[in-house]
């Protein structure tokens, strides 16, 4: 009986021993992509109310009259996408969310010199 506990012990030792060590909370890099803290699939989030001001001011620009004032809310738009972008890379759930959140850095600065 002693000699059979001893040999499942061993197993067992051996087994964690052949195990690659990894640390609880250690995520690899696909899980570090697409997951969140929480282990959910983070792709799309409900949109917070920078994205939604960011698309009511792009509405409003498109028709307001030409001039002053839709340059005016235009940069305001590219503002309020700024700030969302900065959010999204520094505190993104995943590395997804982080770039995306770079890409349209990225493309905002692109807009703000007329380059994209």
């Amino acid at each position: 009986m002693e000699d059979s506990i001893l040999a499942s012990n061993k197993e067992e030792t051996l087994a964690e021993a052949v195990k690659p060590h990894r640390v609880q909370n250690h995520q690899d890099l696909w899980d570090k992509i697409w997951r969140d803290e929480h282990g959910d699939i983070v792709i799309y989030q409900r949109p917070n109310a920078l994205l939604i001001a960011w698309v009511v001011l792009t509405l409003a620009s498109i028709f307001v009259p030409t001039g002053m004032p839709e340059n005016i809310i235009w940069w305001l738009s590219l503002v309020v996408l700024t700030v969302w972008a900065a959010l999204e890379i520094w505190k993104g759930v995943n590395y997804f969310r982080r770039a995306l959140g770079a890409v349209v850095m990225i493309l905002v600065i692109l807009a703000a010199f007329k380059l994209a």
